[in-house]
């Protein structure tokens, strides 16, 4: 293993273990060590979120550890952020992100929106139990580029429909790609309904955002 896999790893390795003085430490000398910041969020911080976000749904860990383990991402990201590559704001993708109106369960939404803020998209965050109209409200008038809706529920996955129903109802639906997920969903139904793309987790979330809207 390589000394940039084993920075990566240490950094994936203390967000899972809540480590937030370890994680500042590692990310100061993987930086220092002149390794891109990008890659250090995405397979180090994210990494290890996405592994945190496993457990629990194992439940192995509890919401208060998900939380602890997000503090210690966090840090990583004010030790990395400020060192990615500078996008020209005007060639943002915007999007608009949130949990579907009925369901509360919000950590994968919040990672999904970290990642893409990371992957230079501008996010506009609109919670959990999210009005099935403020959607499309949002996007018009935020001018998005997509809309990126989750559940966990069974009960509140038709929500996802009616928006695309309420886009086409406003003219909107040719302009905004529509992307789905949460643990019910899958990309049987998000050709049933008609989005855009599904995906199962953030990182395969990022990927999907870029392949849609032709970002290199």
């Amino acid at each position: 293993m390589g000394k940039k896999e084993e920075y990566l790893k240490r950094l994936s390795d203390g967000v899972v273990e809540m480590e937030e003085d370890d994680v500042a430490e590692a990310c100061q000398e993987y930086l220092d060590a002149g390794y891109p910041a990008f890659d250090g969020i995405m397979e180090g911080l994210v990494d290890g979120m996405n592994r945190a976000s496993q457990l629990y749904e194992e439940e192995e860990y509890f919401v208060t550890d998900v939380l602890l383990c997000s503090d210690a991402m966090y840090t990583g990201l004010d030790i990395l952020r400020p060192h990615l590559p500078d996008e020209d704001g005007e060639t943002k993708k915007k999007g608009v992100i949130g949990v579907v109106e009925g369901d509360t369960h919000d950590i994968g939404k919040n990672l999904v929106k970290i990642m893409l803020e990371t992957a230079g998209f501008e996010m506009t965050d609109l919670g959990r139990d999210v009005p099935l109209q403020k959607f499309v409200d949002t996007a018009e008038e935020k001018n998005a580029d997509m809309i990126c809706m989750s559940t966990l529920m069974t009960t509140t996955m038709g929500g996802m429909e009616t928006v695309i129903h309420m886009l086409e109802e406003a003219g909107l639906r040719e302009q905004v790609k529509v992307l789905i997920g949460g643990g019910p969903i899958s990309q049987k139904y998000a050709d049933k309904i008609g989005a855009d793309g599904y995906s199962a987790n953030a990182v395969e979330a990022v990927k999907l955002a870029k392949r849609l809207l032709n970002i290199v």
